[in-house]
């Protein structure tokens, strides 16, 4: 069996500045570590659980199955947020059939970041014997 330890998302962006200033001043997402030199460093930024790692150049954008998922405490005023700093959001938060409520925004690449809240109610927040 593998014993994960850590893990992390890896981005290759198309044009790692944007990238970078689009997760870090935009979205506002901590820095874990940085790493190298010059517009291809390495930037690792804390994911709640996890970490995202832009480092390095590609000559095309990411596939387009990846998407990340985001948990917040509030959809609604991440979107307030998001809007007040130019950030193009593809679809403001709704609640879903499945209960959760989610918003759609995508990176300077076109990767799509599915923002979610998890409500008080959810069958997600249930803890047995709580």
């Amino acid at each position: 069996m593998v014993h994960v330890l850590s893990s992390r998302t890896l981005l290759r962006p198309t044009d790692p500045e944007r990238s970078r200033a689009f997760y870090g001043e935009a979205l506002g997402l901590a820095v874990y570590r940085e790493f190298g030199e010059g517009p291809e460093r390495g930037t690792v930024y804390f994911l709640g659980g996890g970490f995202l790692e832009l480092s390095g150049r590609s000559d095309t954008p990411p596939a387009p199955g990846l998407q990340l998922w985001l948990q917040v405490a509030d959809a609604h005023a991440v979107h307030e947020e998001l809007t007040a700093h130019g950030v193009e959001v593809v679809r403001p938060p709704r609640k879903e059939p499945w209960g959760l409520i989610e918003m759609w925004i995508a990176d300077p690449d076109g990767v799509r970041i599915a923002i979610v809240e998890v409500p008080e109610d959810h069958p997600l927040r249930y803890r047995p014997g709580t």
